[in-house]
């Protein structure tokens, strides 16, 4: 699994990093980056269900 975000999209809202924090995160210069854009398999859920509830549905996952 591949994590990618549209940036133009992300609000930076957190709600990705709340689900999934090892993965996701948003620092104090409110900008969204990713930690792991290859995440370890049990963390796959994580991601999916953070991919899912993006408001801005700004991030997509590539199978592999």
């Amino acid at each position: 699994m591949k994590v990618v975000v549209d940036f133009d999209l992300c609000e930076s809202n957190a709600v990705c990093m709340a689900i999934a924090p090892e993965v996701f995160e948003v620092r104090d210069d409110d900008f969204l980056y990713v930690l792991s854009e290859n995440p370890d398999p049990e963390l796959h859920e994580k991601v999916r269900e953070a991919a899912e509830r993006c408001p801005k549905q700004a991030i997509t996952l590539e199978e592999a």
